[in-house]
């Protein structure tokens, strides 16, 4: 469960360090690297947002076994102090270079969730 907690303190950072949503990374990674289901990342994503945002999304995904909320919640947990240190990060790179590393980032996401199972 530890793994967990790491995985949000990670995602928290490049999510402060690029402006991104938490599902970018916290999806994929839990998809290839835990070896989630796309319905169980998807459901774990969404404790990061539950409230309010994605509340009743949520409870669908609960409803149908999807939604796994020990690990979603220590994610949220890591990813909280993640994205205080990311945003303390990102306000060190040059706008330019961000720009760069955040679409190199989407890019390489796009193309493994493509061409990779």
């Amino acid at each position: 469960m530890f793994n967990f907690l790491i995985l949000g303190i990670i995602a928290g950072i490049f999510g402060g360090i690029l402006g991104i949503g938490g599902g970018t990374i916290i999806i994929p990674a839990l998809v290839y690297l835990f070896g989630f289901t796309q319905h169980q990342a998807q459901g774990v994503s969404l404790v990061l947002i539950a409230l309010p945002v994605g509340l009743l999304a949520a409870i669908n995904y609960y409803r149908h076994g999807n939604l796994l909320l020990k690990p979603g919640l220590l994610i949220a947990l890591g990813f909280l102090f993640g994205g205080f240190i990311g945003a303390e990060i990102a306000h060190k790179i040059p706008e330019s270079i961000l720009r760069k590393i955040f679409g190199i980032f989407l890019i390489i996401v796009a193309l493994r969730m493509i061409f990779w199972k």
